[in-house]
């Protein structure tokens, strides 16, 4: 493992190239729209995992299409509400776990909303959000799964989701509806910056190695999945390159970081194998926002890992103070 992106001051000029389709904001606002036909129906259902020091719920609310979408909500077990909130967002192949695996932000004092991702929770850490929609042939993983329309792709349906899971929290008596936060890690991340710039009033944003970011670039450059997983798809299917980078244009998280004004605390990792640090660097230098960057030179994917998780806490206790 060694650096093999730009220099460090190559990064911090570079620009994405790629263009935004003319309709992206009323492909999204159509999105959007169209989902909250439903009511958000959030339902929170007390869930005793042992720990004293928090509460937590078993979350179901109506994402894309009306969906239910499974999430852990904690609460600190003796704040005097309302409190300030955090969304947070898994990575890759990540569901929301067990009951008692993601608790400090509410540690930290704040009611935190562990969202579930569809399809989701089969790898490293369980789920228990189906996806009940399939569209067209897909390489293994959910990176190609309905990549030749943007109306059927998958993560039309994640960030939708995002958006309604920051619905949800909101709609919980002990929140402070005007102070929610959202975060995520690589995919996680790249869901941040999609409902940062689709939630306009949400309180802040914390992408860490953001996934998503420059699709083009990302592919061209990184072998490694997930953006492999589109890469072998292009290599069955060579006649179809622009209809796929058409239809990723409206999921890329250097448009989405443009629409962005939340302040914003991004993280990068300069020999990150999986995230390319000039993908990540591509939405940070559009971020319209207040931001700031933490740099780890010597790590991979991992990024700051406990050492993020510290600073993004300072950062929060600031934010909200």
């Amino acid at each position: 493992m060694a650096h093999t992106d730009l220099s460090l001051a190559e990064l911090a000029q570079y620009r994405a190239t790629f263009e935004e389709p003319t309709d992206f904001d009323e492909f999204w606002s159509a999105t959007l729209a169209d989902a909250r036909r439903y009511e958000v129906d959030a339902s929170f259902e007390p869930v005793d995992t042992g720990l004293t020091a928090i509460r937590t719920f078993d979350v179901t609310f109506r994402g894309f299409g009306g969906h239910h979408i499974k999430g852990w909500l904690h609460l600190p077990a003796h704040a005097d509400g309302p409190l300030p909130g955090v969304v947070q967002f898994q990575g890759y192949g990540g569901g929301r776990g067990v009951a008692h695996e993601n608790v400090l932000y509410a540690l930290a004092g704040y009611a935190h909303l562990m969202m579930d991702t569809r399809g989701q929770g089969s790898g490293w850490s369980v789920g228990d959000t189906p996806d009940p929609v399939g569209a067209g042939p897909s390489h293994p993983g959910f990176m190609t799964r309905g990549i030749e329309d943007p109306a059927d792709y998958f993560y039309r349906r994640v960030f939708t989701d995002g958006v309604r899971a920051v619905e949800a929290i909101r709609s919980h008596p002990a929140v402070d509806a005007s102070r929610v936060a959202i975060g995520g890690v690589s995919q996680g991340g790249g869901t941040t910056l999609a409902v940062a710039a689709l939630v306009p009033d949400v309180a802040c944003a914390m992408p860490d190695v953001p996934f998503l970011c420059d699709f083009r670039r990302a592919t061209e450059i990184c072998d490694n999945d997930p953006y492999g997983e589109i890469v072998r798809y292009l290599k069955s299917h060579r006649e179809r390159v622009d209809r796929v980078f058409a239809t990723l244009s409206y999921f890329d998280g250097v448009a989405m970081a443009r629409r962005s004004q939340a302040p914003a605390l991004f993280s990068v990792a300069l020999m990150d194998q999986v995230c390319p640090p000039s993908t990540v660097y591509a939405a940070y230098n559009e971020y319209a926002g207040e931001k700031q960057l933490s740099v780890y030179p010597f790590n991979d994917h991992e990024g700051g890992a406990v050492f993020q998780e510290a600073e993004r806490i300072r950062w929060l206790h600031k934010k909200f103070a």
